[in-house]
């Protein structure tokens, strides 16, 4: 995408190590950024795009970033290998939580096992290898097993940090966020780059009617509507991916157990239950209000599930938890993306925002 952009006659590619957000006034005019011989310059512009990624050092001034690490992904490369299921990714419902794996080649693999914490086996005492030999290795199926001890010997081992961080931005003249800069959810359903190409589109149709930038006050009031726009495809996929992560993670409680095994199989039904829930992960179907009905829908039926053919009072009670537990999840999800942009956005005043008459 980079050589695509730079191939354009109206683009210019300046590579470099940016350092600060230039400031006047409270309006951004551009920023300071060091090349690859140390040189240190600056670039002036109207609007700047900040989107430097999970580790943003520039972010702090144009938002509030409340950043959660829910877990780590430990990372290995499996080669020549044969997934259960060939050309698809693949989601191992593990203790104490999931597991990716999907291809990236025709002979190679991606692993990332979940590890709930911030904190993670040391790779370099030999902790992190004997966690993936006894803990993780037994509950993988058995098409690759083999080739998850051989990465583990071979021993390219990476982790990251999964963050999660809800958007909160201080619209702020001459600049703008975006990507994991401005907003976060866990990469269990792989969901960070369908949101980032959402927001670049809906930032696309509101600067495309403009022939000018300079006036940064009006354009920022005019932006505001950005942060509205784009909540229907943003929240649907960080509330599933936030909510999917916590039903999937194991639990001794028989509640979360049940919710647990409903989801599996409420997506094993195909059908409307399988795409349904798909067409929201993928951003296909941007409604809020889909992901909700789909979400207690699981619950129901696991209730269901409980309570025939003869329900009974402990089959009630795990029923009932079930249900509040649900709820648990979801909602806090839902109050941190906003109620009213995430289900009424028509209601804020930004929604309706016109371009500048200049």
């Amino acid at each position: 995408m980079r050589d695509k952009a730079a191939s354009l006659p109206n683009v210019q590619l300046e590579q470099g190590t940016v350092i600060s957000l230039l400031e006047d006034k409270g309006t951004i005019r551009g920023v300071q950024y060091k090349t690859k011989d140390g040189q240190e310059l600056k670039a002036f512009a109207p609007l700047t795009i900040v989107c430097d990624g999970c580790f943003s050092n520039l972010r702090r001034s144009l938002c509030n970033p409340k950043v959660d690490v829910p877990s780590c992904f430990v990372g290995l490369i499996l080669e020549n290998c044969q997934l259960p299921c060939a050309n698809h990714g693949h989601v191992i419902l593990g203790d104490p939580s999931p597991i990716l794996m999907y291809p990236i080649s025709s002979t190679e693999v991606r692993c990332l096992v979940d590890v709930p914490g911030q904190k993670v086996p040391s790779i370099s005492s030999g902790e992190m290898a004997k966690y993936l030999k006894t803990v993780v290795a037994p509950q993988l199926p058995p098409e690759v097993y083999d080739a998850f001890l051989a990465a583990v010997e071979k021993g390219n081992i990476r982790t990251m940090p999964n963050r999660s961080m809800p958007a909160a931005p201080y619209p702020t003249p001459g600049a703008l966020l975006m990507g994991d800069a401005f907003n976060m959810r866990h990469p269990l359903t792989g969901g960070g780059m369908t949101v980032a190409l959402a927001d670049i589109v809906v930032l696309r149709n509101l600067l495309r009617p403009l022939c000018n930038l300079n006036d940064a006050p009006t354009l920022c009031k005019y932006l505001e509507s950005f942060y509205t726009l784009r909540k229907p495809v943003a929240s649907t996929i960080n509330t599933l991916a936030g909510a999917l992560y916590k039903v999937f993670c194991a639990s001794p409680d028989q509640a979360r157990k049940e919710m647990r095994q409903a989801c599996f199989d409420y997506l094993s039904l195909g059908g409307v239950f399988s795409a349904g829930p798909v067409s929201l992960l993928s951003g296909l179907n941007p409604r809020p209000l889909s992901l909700v009905a789909h979400f207690f829908a699981v619950a129901i039926y696991g209730v269901g599930r409980l309570l025939l053919p003869f329900p009974s009072p402990k089959r009630i009670w795990i029923g009932a938890r079930l249900i509040s537990g649900a709820s648990g999840i979801i909602f806090p999800i839902i109050r941190a993306e906003g109620v009213r942009q995430m289900f009424f956005p028509a209601t804020v005043a930004a929604y309706y925002r016109a371009p500048p008459v200049k």
